[in-house]
């Protein structure tokens, strides 16, 4: 990894500045070889109309974490990261407390990566199940 573990919890937190993870008060919280973990307070802020998170708000943590990953674990700064497909599987409804989304890798390509993502509650039972796939793009300049 080119990053340490350190690094890469100052860097994430930086680049959640001004954007729909600080919107949503994503807080990276674990790193690993092949992982990444990050929470998200489940509020009124990110409830459906009867009182439950939403699983678009979900579908967001997931898709922040995994990209997120993928940026640090191909180790090049002359890439960016997007999101090409995502599926996710609600199973388990949270009113509060907060939500943790564990990043794996299952596929590491040059072009794409295929990341899983388990989101979990404070008692660690799933709540979402998604998977995530991802697309390297040359960083334009």
């Amino acid at each position: 990894m080119k990053y340490t573990k350190d690094e890469i919890m100052a860097i994430s937190k930086k680049m959640c500045k001004n954007t729909l993870m600080e919107t949503l008060e994503i807080e990276f919280t674990e790193v690993g070889d092949d992982f990444l973990i990050a929470r998200m307070p489940v509020t009124p802020r990110v409830h459906q109309p009867d009182g439950v998170l939403h699983g678009g708000a979900s579908v967001a943590l997931a898709e922040s974490v995994g990209s997120a990953g993928a940026y640090f674990f191909l180790n090049n700064d002359e890439i960016v990261i997007r999101g090409i497909e995502i599926a996710a599987n609600h199973v388990k409804s949270v009113r509060d407390g907060y939500v943790y989304a564990h990043a794996s890798i299952v596929h590491k390509g040059r072009t794409t990566q295929l990341w899983q993502i388990k989101i979990t509650n404070d008692k660690d039972e799933l709540v979402s199940l998604l998977k995530l796939t991802t697309l390297t793009l040359p960083k334009p300049h």
